[in-house]
């Protein structure tokens, strides 16, 4: 049996007619899998480009199909995270507001209108399976974790009007023992918090890595008055109360230095939070007997959390997933519907999520290098390991694309930036020239299986990580030694690396410990602050033009940047993305003076309007995805003394992925 698992949104890419926010159908995703074994999987994020896109899932889904080499007509089921019910009910308040959705009676009608809008197929109404939100979070972790009975808990933002479920699983039976409305979202409980921080929905990882800069007691009373612990492991929360921390400090806004109390307030937030997920596990744990716990939801991404759990001794093993959140939701569907037709299939961890895109190999990923000759040298490496492992060792950072991108939101080694873990000079130089984020992030380390336990805390039972879920101690006598992933309370959040899974890494890391003695690397998504992961060959070389990084390795070619500049950038042909909008408006700018201003916008989100020069709008409102920049600065008439004012502005837009620049 062949199902197909969705999670996201409804709209395309170049629309925003659904408008129901980016805290809701975020993460877009899709997952197919045959007989319960995963044939392929992608966020949507990685193909649009998007980062936690709330668009529609039709690009994820054609990989899919393409993977499986099947017609979408041959699918058996198609499982979406979310309730009938529920989305019967959100439908009927939609059609209230939008006349033109009069037509769409209930969810199967919806599902059947966006396949044939997208693909132009026609879907029998019984194809379609509906999964609770957090019926399919707990999904997702359970099927993984491989576990034949566990308890599971969810913790998000909400799914289904439910923020936390906690559920008791034997076989293929889901009992759920306690479940919290949206008023009483832990999710929702941080994510106010946070702001005070100068942080937004998405930012919750960040404040967990700034948390350890702290000191909770600072804050830690007032935190517990924004919460009660109840009996029989129930919480309740005083979400009002939370304003109450205008009597303690200022919001942080924008890009204003980090100051104590900010840092003081991250650490008493994450206790709060963990003292109230410890609560309800030591009732349900006692109730239960449950020697094995699986984490899902948004907040089961918080890994500092999950590694407190584990260490806890509460349970003999503990699991969480690397896509804990809503785009795992696509998975936990597909295979909660698997199970529930086949109830036969086997029970069985799953090892590792290189489900994406595959690197392209031979001729056809030299000739997509190729294209770039004039901005990279290219070099076909002999002895990759043994080569890039002497890079890192003279204290270079590199851009790592190898075998199929990893599906979910962290970078397992496959589309990743790896360093030598010693150097303590990493932590600023790849935050602020490459990562182009918060000073204070750390890193993680990607350590071979056979040597994890030589240099991390790990408990007795527990050695295997693939999924970079849990924040442990490293071993006191290699905290100075491994400066660069240790972060400042002696902890870091690890990835085992398996040669069976991924021997390209293995092999790589391998060649680094021949040479250092040390067993494991740097490793940190390959990405900027403006963009997802990359995925592609492309998305790779672009990502290394417009960063920090020293070299670029993808499959077997080595590139080192060449000096370019304006000749170079001439001949590159700009488009803009289906999602961006050109705006120009003419209106008074105060009491006397009327002027013209340009601006470069999505069309989602809220703060993503950019300021460009009129000179930009007027090029880039030609750009056809054609003709090439100097041709587009002639044809717009701009004066030779003039260009030089483009290139900035425009390297810039490049840079933040606003537009796009290919040879």
């Amino acid at each position: 049996m062949i199902i197909l698992g969705l999670a996201g949104g409804f709209d395309p890419v170049y629309e925003s007619y659904f408008d129901f926010g980016t805290d809701l159908l975020h993460d877009a995703a899709a997952v197919i899998i045959r007989d319960g074994e995963v044939i392929a999987g992608i966020e949507e994020e990685r193909l649009n480009r998007i980062k936690h896109t709330n668009k529609i899932w039709r690009s994820a889904v054609q990989f899919c199909l393409q993977q499986a080499n099947i017609a979408l007509e041959n699918v058996d089921q198609i499982a979406i995270y979310v309730s009938e019910p529920f989305l019967d009910d959100s439908l009927k308040q939609l059609r209230l507001v939008k006349s033109e959705m009069a037509d769409v009676e209930d969810g199967r009608a919806m599902y059947q209108y966006l396949f044939k809008r997208e693909f132009g197929v026609e879907l029998p109404r019984e194809k379609f399976t509906f999964v609770n939100h957090h019926l399919a979070h707990a999904a997702t972790a359970y099927y993984m974790s491989g576990y034949q009975q566990s308890l599971v808990l969810t913790v998000d933002g909400s799914g289904d009007n439910v923020s936390t479920t906690v559920v008791d699983v034997q076989g293929n039976t889901f009992n759920t023992l306690m479940t919290k409305p949206v008023e009483q979202s832990l999710g929702f409980f941080y994510l106010d918090v946070i702001r005070f921080l100068g942080y937004q929905i998405f930012d919750e990882y960040k404040v967990m890595g700034l948390a350890p800069y702290g000191d909770a007691g600072r804050f830690s009373d007032k935190l517990s008055s924004f919460y009660s612990l109840l009996p029989d492991g129930d919480y309740t929360l005083h979400r009002e109360k939370i304003v109450s921390l205008y009597e303690d400090l200022t919001p942080r806004h924008g890009d204003q230095a980090f100051e104590q109390i900010h840092k003081d307030l991250a650490a008493a937030l994450q206790q709060a939070l963990e003292a109230i997920v410890m609560h309800m596990l030591r009732h349900f744990q006692q109730v239960t007997g449950h020697q094995q716990l699986a984490l899902a939801g948004g907040v089961g991404q918080n890994s500092s959390m999950n590694g407190k759990i584990m260490q806890s001794g509460l349970f003999k093993q503990v699991f969480a997933p690397s896509f804990a959140a809503d785009s795992g939701c696509a998975f936990g569907a597909a295979m909660y519907a698997a199970h529930q037709s086949q109830p036969t299939l086997p029970l069985q961890r799953i090892e590792h999520a290189y489900w994406g895109t595959p690197t392209l190999a031979g001729d056809d990923l030299y000739q997509a290098l190729a294209k770039w000759q004039k901005f990279a040298s290219i070099e076909k490496m002999d002895n990759r390991s043994d080569q890039v492992s002497d890079l890192m060792i003279a204290g270079k950072v590199i851009g790592w694309v190898q075998g199929r991108s990893e599906f979910g939101p962290r970078a397992l080694g496959n589309r990743s930036i790896i360093a030598d873990p010693r150097l303590a000079s990493h932590k600023e130089t790849i935050n602020a020239m490459i990562k182009m984020r918060e000073s204070y992030r750390p890193f993680a380390p990607s350590v071979l299986e056979e040597y994890v336990g030589d240099f991390f805390d790990v408990p007795e039972d527990e050695l295997n990580f693939p999924f970079m879920s849990f924040v442990l101690p490293v071993k006191q006598a290699h905290r100075e030694q491994l400066a660069a992933i240790t972060h400042v309370d002696g902890s870091a959040r690890l990835q085992t690396v398996s040669r069976l899974n991924n021997p390209e890494y293995w092999a790589l890391i391998d060649a680094f410990r021949k040479k250092t003695g040390v067993a494991l690397l740097l490793n940190t998504s390959f990405n900027n602050h403006a963009e997802p992961i990359v995925d592609s060959a492309g998305d790779a070389v672009v990502c290394y033009l417009t960063s920090g990084l020293d070299y670029l390795v993808v499959g077997d070619y080595l590139l080192t940047k060449r000096d370019w500049g304006e000749a170079e950038l001439n001949a590159l042909i700009p488009a803009l993305p289906k999602a961006a909008r050109l705006i120009q408006e003419d209106c008074y700018r105060d009491n006397q003076q009327r002027s013209r201003q340009s601006f470069i916008e999505w069309n989602y989100g809220g703060s993503s309007r950019h300021i460009i020069p009129n000179t930009l709008h007027r090029i880039l409102q030609l750009a056809d995805g054609i003709t090439p920049l100097d041709a587009l600065i002639a044809k717009a008439g701009i004066r030779t003394d003039t260009q030089g004012g483009v290139y900035l502005p425009l390297l810039e837009l490049w840079s933040s992925r606003f537009i796009t620049l290919t040879p």
